[in-house]
């Protein structure tokens, strides 16, 4: 059995999670339909989806008190949803606005290293993994700076992964002002920790008043899951062709 993605497909798929917030993403229908991977492949990924920070880790905050963690853990729901639609199987690092530290963690500090610790043994256990894990980004030195980015670690497949994600976002958010995906600073613990294939996504700048704005509304939500979730597919078929 093959499992067929198509551009149309996928604008189905989003409408199941977004009835009525999709128009920015028409041009998910044009896309010729593919091969993308068979059952076994399907059957021995799993997907695992990082919505970075959560509870006293409140990650980047807009001037207005918009939290980057809250925006993290709904747009990785709505991946899930559309993943786990396509017959994708799923992890969720957190599935509520917690962190995950052990109980022994007492200090932010220590609970930001433990959680963070928590996620690489979440990733690094799940034989045929890949990571997809979900940010917002922030430049409070330019409040005009917008857009939606990725980056790649260091694993094989993840650079054309995230390369085909990047052209995704930039057909349905970046219309103005495209962005370049790009290799993920090594300072950063679980893309450099983890050992499997992992791409972040930048999904705005809460420092850009109207992209705050935007990043909490449904619809956009819906077009950032359903632009990832089409680059996702995209970058797989690709390697698989190669």
């Amino acid at each position: 059995m093959i499992i067929v993605i198509s551009k149309r497909w996928l604008l189905l798929a989003a409408a199941a999670c977004c009835i009525a917030f999709l128009g920015s993403t028409a041009f998910l229908e044009s896309q010729i339909a593919k091969p993308v991977f068979s059952a076994s492949e399907a059957a021995a990924l799993t997907v695992v989806l990082d919505p970075g920070h959560g509870g006293e880790d409140g990650g980047a905050v807009s001037p207005d008190g918009v939290e980057e963690s809250g925006l993290n853990l709904e747009i990785a729901l709505r991946l899930q949803e559309l993943l786990r639609f396509s017959g994708v199987k799923t992890q969720m690092t957190r599935i509520a606005d917690v962190s995950i530290h052990q109980e022994e963690a007492r200090t932010i500090q220590e609970k930001k290293a433990s959680d963070l610790r928590q996620r690489v043994e979440i990733v690094n256990g799940i034989p045929g993994a890949m990571l997809l894990s979900i940010h917002q980004n922030s430049l409070p030195s330019s409040v005009v700076t917008y857009g939606a980015q990725a980056f790649w670690n260091q694993q094989a497949g993840a650079e054309r992964l995230a390369v085909s994600i990047q052209d995704a976002l930039n057909q349905a958010i970046n219309t103005h002002r495209a962005k370049e995906a790009k290799p993920i600073a090594s300072t950063i613990y679980l893309m450099r920790q983890i050992t499997a294939p992992g791409v972040l996504v930048e999904c705005g700048f809460l420092s850009n008043p109207e992209e705050t704005l935007r990043l909490q509304q449904a619809g956009h939500q819906c077009r950032l899951a359903v632009a990832i979730t089409a680059g996702f597919f995209k970058g797989l078929s690709e390697g698989n062709e190669s």
